[in-house]
């Protein structure tokens, strides 16, 4: 089992490039979400831990989370309006959102209970880990799981225009570093967090992957390797879910190696890496093949085979 715990909201995608008065299609998003239910499609078992709105939006959500077979036991529901994100589509294909997230049912997220039996791996990040009072309530969820044994996974996500002190961001984004098994980010990411990935995994990951678009992903290991594959070619229609999907990919082979844990990443070599993150790429390439967050089933990827 993975949880998956963060936000879901609706992105709303604009039908044409360069024009901000063109017509906007609902689509549902968020980067938890979108990372749990590439999960689901690929096949694994997926638990999403979240505050859903009540209103025709939050229903929507939630029931193409129960399509995808993610499980919903750990979602709490409240009347306040769902969190909206605004897509700006660039020439290139590329995302950037801006959000309306004032009063909305996502981030008044309260600590859960304990998670389901058998939970090997949490994963969190995007606008939960900003937006308090459920911030908070997050980083708590964290820090318990990790005291548990639980395997941590991490995509800081950033969305700069929400974080109003990048400075203490920063600061809380290191603490958060000691109960991370893995931790990945974009280039782009790692650069606004200071780009030390040197100093990020001697704080406690196992492994930083960084995602470069195109050019692929790169693994660095705390025991020195740093691993690289290409990006799959492919006629780029948006970049949305992109990233959630690798988040998704990287787990899904992860816990089909019986990988999660940070001392089973430690033995994990670079042919390994190189399938690893070589699926990840393919999968956030069929992403990108097709607008909004619609990440691949598994049908759709090369198979995959269990190893011990």
């Amino acid at each position: 089992m993975i949880v998956v715990a963060g936000e879901a909201l609706i992105d709303l995608v604009p039908q044409a490039r360069g024009d901000v008065l063109t017509p906007l299609l609902p689509a549902r998003g968020g980067g938890p979400y979108n990372t749990a239910t590439a999960l689901g499609r690929l096949g694994g078992e997926v638990c999403f831990c979240s505050r859903v709105s009540s209103d025709g939006f939050g229903s929507s959500l939630l029931a193409r989370l129960e399509e995808e077979k993610v499980g919903v036991g750990l979602v709490q529901r409240g009347p306040e309006p769902t969190t909206l994100a605004v897509a700006a589509i660039d020439a290139g294909g590329s995302a950037s959102y801006s959000f309306y997230v004032e009063g909305s049912a996502d981030r008044l997220f309260e600590m859960p209970g304990e998670l389901p039996p058998g939970t090997q791996a949490l994963s969190l990040g995007t606008c939960s880990l900003v937006l308090e009072p459920g911030a908070s309530a997050y980083e708590e969820l964290m820090r318990r799981e990790a005291e548990r044994g639980v395997f941590i996974a991490l995509d800081p996500n950033i969305r700069a225009g929400l974080i109003p002190d990048a400075d203490a961001y920063r600061a809380r984004f290191r603490n958060w570093l000691r109960h991370v098994s893995l931790l990945k980010l974009s280039e782009e990411d790692a650069d606004w967090l200071g780009a030390d990935v040197p100093g990020w995994l001697s704080a406690g990951p196992a492994a930083t992957v960084v995602t470069r678009g195109g050019d692929g992903l790169t693994v660095f290991t705390r025991g020195g390797a740093e691993i690289s594959v290409p990006g799959e070619k492919v006629e780029i229609v948006d970049t949305i879910g992109a990233g959630d999907t690798v988040n998704a990919a990287l787990l899904h082979v992860l816990a089909l190696r019986g990988l999660l844990s940070p001392s089973a990443l430690d033995t994990l070599d670079s042919d390994g890496w190189s399938e690893v993150l070589g699926f990840a790429a393919r999968a956030a390439a069929v992403t990108c093949s097709r607008a909004g967050a619609e990440p691949p089933y598994a049908d759709e990827l090369p198979p995959l085979t269990a190893k011990g």
